[in-house]
């Protein structure tokens, strides 16, 4: 249902009878719409005439719906006898307070037209109210009737009676009256502009609060903070995490980055339920000889043996204050699990490279039977050891081989120049391929040494095939309430069981640098 305001125009007598046009054809209402000749067509008699499209104040009925050249004409009665509010709004008609006419309908066969509105072809007319302020200026009385009613003509503009003021403009009135309310407006505004453009955004500038205050004097001085801010901030002891921010503070943590050796990426990785996995390896194969025309053939046997991967265990529990979990909310205990995740993922890593095999996984380093390819010098790395070092390798492990490297032997292989000065290793510039030594990938492992005597900063070769990881447990956090309740505190454990070795120590060469 759409109520619009229109530039109508009625006349009205003492015994409450109203006419006038509903709607002017041929210009546009305050939104754009224009409905046109026709659109009324299946408009009946009776319709409610109401006050302000109220549908509990129905005032009247129009008897009366036609159609012209001008416009939708309309004729009704008040019903002053019966109901008290249309008696009012006769009063007001009378007084010059109600001058329009406003219709309700739903639109069928609207079509947009330029520069906004609709052209309307088609209305379902549900009731036409009188309205004190229509759209147009021109919207408003222009007869009103005396008691003894006479034949009804197109209203024109009324002459002032020479004994009577002037009819007042109501316009004026409205405007007059709301200008206390628009000043008031006016100056709050005036009032939010100057604020927000002060440089701190407040009014007045308050005293910061102890928690504050001491909470800025942690951030500047750390643990030598005076004992009145530590005490301020401190809800368990400094290693429990103790040291709170105040209520404003940002839930986010601000953690140190943590590097692990990506080995998981290059090696074989399997899972397993058992304490141990066992590979059958063959050790040795047959021994077949050249013999003449009737010489006896002589027997042989390949030897077989196996390797064992144990199954390692790494472990450790965090004791917490139950208030410090209870009131960050749950952030401190996704912290602590996110601390334990980093600090096994990079245990693991360091284990990879340089396990001793004994309370830890087998690292790639210290493992035996893997060749060594020997640099030369004690610090300076050659580029033709390189070449030699990739060479070693059987051609079948060479071709899916990769380097492994830190950031910092990476940095000195960058560095190496021909006798022209020339930079000897152009890495990849291309987007999504892997930086290339020797025509072979590069991979970057934080916990490999760096170039120093007697180190090996280098290892290359088909890990996937070499070294095998065993997953027994993923990384399994229990949270127990129950062991330090009477301390006011929560323990917090973590395991993980996982075990690698090296099963091919053929298909690795590493690089070893002289001792000085």
């Amino acid at each position: 249902m759409e109520s619009l305001f229109l530039e109508t125009k009625f006349s009205a007598d003492e015994a409450g009878t109203i006419e006038g046009i509903a709607w002017p054809f041929g210009s546009p209402d305050r939104i754009g719409d224009i409905i046109t000749k026709g659109a009324f067509a299946s408009a009946r008699a009776p319709l409610p005439m109401l006050d302000a499209h109220n549908q509990r104040a129905v005032i009247g009925v129009w008897e009366s719906i036609t159609e012209n050249e001008t416009g939708l004409h309309v004729k009704g009665r008040l019903l002053i006898d019966d109901v008290p509010g249309a008696r009012e709004m006769r009063a007001k008609i009378m007084a010059g307070a109600v001058r329009g006419l406003s219709i309700g309908f739903a639109a069928k066969g609207a079509t947009p037209r330029p520069g906004g509105g609709r052209s309307i072809r088609h209305v379902d007319l549900a009731e036409i109210s009188l309205v004190s302020v229509p759209a147009h200026p021109g919207a408003r009385v222009t007869t009103i009737k005396g008691a003894e009613t006479e034949p009804m003509t197109e209203p024109t503009t009324p002459a002032v009676p020479e004994n009577k003021a002037a009819e007042p403009d109501v316009a004026a009135l409205i405007t007059k009256a709301l200008e206390p309310v628009t000043k008031g407006l006016t100056d709050r505004l005036d009032k939010i502009e100057a604020k927000v453009n002060r440089p701190n955004g407040s009014e007045t500038k308050t005293e910061p609060s102890v928690e504050r205050k001491a909470f800025t004097a942690y951030l500047r001085h750390g643990k030598e903070a005076g004992p009145e801010e530590l005490k301020a901030l401190t809800v368990s002891s400094d290693p429990q995490g103790g040291f709170l921010a105040p209520a404003e503070m940002s839930s986010e943590f601000i953690r140190d980055l943590v590097e692990f050796s990506p080995i998981r990426t290059l090696a074989t990785v399997r899972t397993t339920s058992a304490s141990s996995v066992s590979y059958p390896k063959r050790t040795g194969i047959t021994n077949a000889k050249w013999k003449g025309e009737t010489q006896a053939q002589e027997g042989s046997e390949p030897s077989f043996g196996q390797v064992e991967i144990p199954i390692r265990e790494v472990n450790t529990y965090v004791d917490v204050s139950n208030q410090l979990l209870a009131d960050s909310g749950g952030t401190a205990e996704a912290e602590v699990r996110l601390a334990l995740a980093e600090d096994f993922g990079q245990k693991e890593g360091l284990a990879f490279v340089s396990g001793n095999g004994v309370l830890e996984p087998e690292g790639l380093l210290t493992a035996s039977g893997i060749g060594e390819t020997i640099n030369g010098h004690a610090t300076n790395l050659s580029a033709d050891a390189l070449v030699t070092l990739m060479y070693a390798l059987p051609a079948a492990y060479r071709a899916r081989g990769s380097w492994l490297m830190n950031g910092g032997t990476l940095a000195v292989i960058r560095k190496l120049k021909d006798g022209q000065g020339n930079y000897l290793w152009q890495p990849s510039y291309q987007a999504g391929q892997p930086e290339m030594i020797l025509g072979r990938p590069v991979t970057e492992a934080v916990d490999m040494p760096d170039v120093a005597s007697g180190a090996f900063p280098i290892m290359f070769g088909d890990f996937a095939t070499a070294y095998r990881i065993v997953d027994r447990l993923s990384l399994s956090i229990l949270v127990n309430p129950y062991l330090l309740a009477t301390n006011g505190m929560t323990r917090i454990h973590a395991t993980r069981r996982t075990g690698a070795g090296v099963v091919q120590a053929k298909a690795l060469r590493k690089l070893k640098m002289a001792a000085s």
